[in-house]
């Protein structure tokens, strides 16, 4: 596992943790199951605080990327099925509110691709 922080990065060291892990678990470069090293271990090797580091892996596991499993450690969890289902709710619901919102499809996607642009914007 390979991570980089950025300093004069515009995001917080922890989203850059939380941001590289997920994305080399989608990847398949972590592959499922694989042992991530210890939240004081990653801090040490990446010269942050152990919180910046606890608080990118609780986003993880949030998300469904990562599993802790007690004493045993923190793995890559099999999460491309729950990541689907959870955009899939979350895409549900925001057409419900656009409609309810009494917006028209047209309003509604280009509301949803500004809001990806400014996310996936580097």
């Amino acid at each position: 596992m390979t991570l980089k922080i950025r300093i004069d990065d515009g995001a917080p060291p922890y989203e850059q943790v939380r941001a590289q892990i997920s994305e080399q678990a989608r990847a398949g470069v972590l592959p499922v199951g694989y042992r991530l090293p210890t939240v004081r271990g990653l801090a040490e090797t990446l010269g942050l605080a152990a919180n910046t580091v606890a608080k990118a892996y609780r986003a993880l596991e949030g998300d469904g990327v990562i599993e802790t499993r007690g004493r045993n450690g923190t793995f890559v969890a099999a999460a491309g099925s729950a990541a689907e289902r959870e955009l899939a709710s979350a895409a549900q619901a925001y057409g419900q509110r656009a409609r309810r919102l009494g917006v028209d499809e047209a309003e509604a996607l280009a509301a949803v691709r500004d809001a990806l642009r400014a996310a996936y914007t580097d």
